[in-house]
């Protein structure tokens, strides 16, 4: 199997578990299956789709390649018949989970490095394609995102994305590259997860100056 097929293999899966990540959560706040769908494409191609309206890079790969799409909101719908299923299930959606998040932090910063921008743009648009389709999912929850909470996620994907550049730039193979930072990202979300490992938080509560000023 070529590095490309490896990878896009792995985008697939990747999508397809996301996608089901967002139906839960649009389930958790009791949404018709309209919803579902929505949350659950946001989700999958929410993070890539900015990266690719960001960069300028058309057309954007679900218009391309529309069965993407009907994939997505066929495992979106799925997911609402598996549901009860769901929490015996839910280790495996952790790991597969912290994969889809080192791999979409890595094709992120590949695709940007292959349309020729620099480095830090690259490693920038891996955390675009990483997190930001958990972004707009919480966003339209209405729940705080995920990454702007303790737990240790962007953080990962910004780690992953740059690894992955400066191997690229240190002239190690793609396939050795590849397998380095996909174990990286994901081991490293996995210890994340089972020592609660966390990032400090800001607590500012100040008092409200009833006087006005």
């Amino acid at each position: 199997m070529q590095e490309a097929q490896f990878i896009s293999l792995l985008w697939l899966i990747g999508i397809l578990a996301e996608a089901m990540t967002g139906a839960l959560a649009a389930g958790r706040k009791q949404m018709d299956l309209f919803g579902v769908v929505i949350i659950g494409c946001a989700t999958a191609i929410g993070g890539g789709t900015l990266r690719d309206i960001l960069l300028g890079n058309y057309p954007i790969i679900w218009v391309e390649n529309v069965h993407y799409l009907i994939a997505i909101a066929f495992a979106s719908l799925l997911t609402v018949i598996i549901a009860p299923l769901m929490r015996y299930l839910s280790k495996l959606f952790l790991a597969i989970d912290a994969l889809g998040l080192a791999v979409f932090s890595i094709i992120g910063a590949q695709k940007t490095l292959a349309l020729g921008f620099s480095p830090v743009v690259a490693v920038v648009m891996g955390v675009v394609t990483g997190v930001f389709g958990g972004v707009i999912r919480d966003i339209l929850c209405n729940q705080v995102p995920l990454i702007f909470r303790k737990e240790l996620y962007a953080i990962i994907s910004l780690m992953t994305a740059s690894l992955y550049i400066g191997l690229s730039y240190l002239g190690v193979t793609e396939w050795v590259n590849l397998i380095m930072c996909l174990s990286f990202g994901f081991s490293f979300r996995m210890l994340a997860l089972k020592y609660k490992w966390s990032m400090p938080t800001f607590d500012y509560q100040a008092e409200i100056d009833t006087h006005g000023h």
